[in-house]
Order: C-alpha cells, then sequence, then structure tokens
C-alpha cells in the first residue's frame, strides 16, 4: 500500500538501491547468518543470548549490504562487460558511485554502534578487522586469483566476533570453525564464479573458477572435503552427538548433489549448486542446536 502511494520516481529510487543492497537476493545473508548462528550456539553452549542473536542478525543483514555496494562500486566497469551484473544500478549509472560509498559507510557506522553500544571491547577490536576485510575483498579480484579466500575470511569473520561477544573470549574451536567456514565459502563461491567464468576470462577478472579451469569440480570436491573434516573435529573437540553428526551427513550429501548440478558447467547447473549451500547451512545448525537442545 505504502509503494503504491510513492511517486513512481520514488518507487524505481528505492527498487534501484534494493538491487544494488541485494535485499531482493537474500542469500548471501543466509550464507552468512548460519556460520554466525553456529559459532553464537557454541560459544553459549546451547543459549547464546537473545540481545546477541539480535545484534548478530541485524549486523550480518548490513555488512551484508554494505558488502554489495562496496563490490559493485569496486566493479562498475567491469560490470558491464558480464552477462549476469550489466543492468546493475552503479554500472548503468541510475545510482552514482558517491551513492554506494555512502551507503557502505552508513552501514558500516551503524553496525559498528550496535558493537560498541551493546558488546564488549573484544568484540569491538575484532570488529575493525571484518571492516577492513569488506572493504578489500571486492579490490582483490584485480591482483590476485584468489579473491575467494579473502571473500571467504570476510564471511568467517562473524564467527570470532559472534563467539567473543557470547564468551567474552576466543578458543581453539573458534579457529577450527572459521577454518571450515573459510574453505566452505571458497568452494560455494568457486560454484559462483564458474557462472561467471567466459565472461571474467574475456575482461581479465581473476577468481577462482578462472584459475582451477578444468580440475574446478575436482578441486571443490576437495575443499568440500575438508569442511567434513574439520567440522567433525568441530563436533570431537565440543563433544557434540549424533544430531550434530546427521548435519553433517546431510550437507556432505548435498555436498555430491551439487557436484551433481555443476557437472556441465553450464552457467544455470553452477548457480543452483551455489544457491543450495543455503541448505548445506542450514543443515547443519539444525543439527547443532537440536545437539545441544537434547
Amino acid at each position: 500500500m505504502l509503494q503504491n502511494a510513492l511517486p513512481e520516481h520514488v518507487q524505481a529510487r528505492l527498487t534501484d538501491y534494493a538491487k544494488l543492497l541485494r535485499i531482493d537476493r537474500p542469500i548471501g545473508t543466509l550464507l552468512l547468518l548460519w556460520p554466525t548462528y553456529w559459532a553464537l550456539w557454541l560459544a553459549g553452549n546451547g543459549s547464546p543470548s537473545v540481545a546477541n542473536i539480535i545484534i548478530f542478525t541485524l549486523g550480518v543483514f548490513m555488512m551484508r549490504a554494505a558488502g554489495c555496494a562496496i563490490n559493485d562500486f569496486a566493479d562498475r566497469e567491469w560490470d558491464r562487460h558480464v552477462e549476469r551484473t550489466q543492468d546493475r544500478p552503479l554500472t548503468t549509472g541510475r545510482i552514482q558511485a558517491w551513492e554506494a560509498i555512502a551507503l557502505f559507510g552508513s552501514l558500516c557506522l551503524i553496525s559498528f554502534l550496535m558493537v560498541v553500544l551493546f558488546t564488549n571491547s573484544l568484540t569491538l577490536y575484532l570488529s575493525f578487522g571484518g571492516a577492513i576485510l569488506a572493504f578489500i575483498y571486492p579490490f582483490m579480484k584485480r591482483y590476485t586469483h584468489l579473491p575467494q579466500l579473502f571473500l571467504g575470511a570476510a564471511f568467517s569473520w562473524a564467527i570470532p566476533m559472534a563467539w567473543a561477544a557470547e564468551a567474552n573470549e576466543l578458543s581453539q574451536l573458534t579457529w577450527l570453525l572459521f577454518t571450515a567456514n573459510v574453505l566452505w565459502t571458497v568452494a560455494y563461491d568457486t560454484f559462483y564464479a564458474m557462472v561467471d567464468r567466459d565472461d571474467d576470462l574475456k575482461v581479465g577478472i581473476k577468481s577462482t573458477a578462472v584459475l582451477f579451469g578444468d580440475a574446478d569440480r575436482a578441486i571443490l570436491a576437495v575443499l568440500q572435503t575438508l569442511v567434513i573434516l574439520v567440522l567433525i573435529m568441530v563436533g570431537r573437540q565440543a563433544d557434540l552427538g549424533s544430531f550434530y553428526y546427521l548435519g553433517l551427513v546431510v550437507m556432505a550429501c548435498l555436498f555430491v548433489y551439487q557436484q551433481y548440478l555443476a557437472k556441465d558447467r553450464a552457467r544455470d547447473g553452477c548457480f543452483k549448486a551455489f544457491l543450495n549451500n543455503n541448505w548445506a547451512g542450514l543443515a547443519v545448525f539444525v543439527g547443532l542446536i537440536l545437539d545441544l537442545a537434547l
């Protein structure tokens, strides 16, 4: 009702801002959220504070949106040469570069204030690392074939922050979980990069999909296996039980399904394989909370 009452040009601007911040595509937020919840529930022994759940849910949403804004700013010239991204608001000029930078800064500031006001000093110190990673990741594809590794670190930084907020300390278990998520992020974002590989090769964009070449699916299988193995180590160290390991079995089965989806390396299949990782993260989370609860 409210949207229909707004002038048409205002509706168009709001739609473009939603596209810039990927509000219409929540998959990135979900892929950030599940590992953050893993950390909160483990650090809180199955009962994390409601305040931390709210803070990190909102923080994940805002920092993912901020990351999308700075990513589109960095790629605004390249995106016009890539089929999937050529209609993005920054690329077409419907949103100006300064607006993307302003949105990035504003969202980071709001997230920072939530950390300052509602968490502890250790979480505050860690937040600087998260902001730096969110800023530098989009520019890495200019200099290295491993931008997915930087994305993995950026996407995983919520784990030590959430752990610190809940437990006011970090442990070996924190960094095992961090390692598992970095490996997982590299794997699923390589599927995502495989969607654009042909265009990226023409433009000169670097990615793990370009680096791995014909060995992509084999290397992804290794990465996915390592994710399961490290998460098994997490389970053993945290003394988790059958529900958690059942969640890992579901994740492993979904990894096999993703390999099937991407077997021909077609754009649609690789994109579906990427999207399927939402269910893999959810499976581990459900197994974890059931195990800790029961």
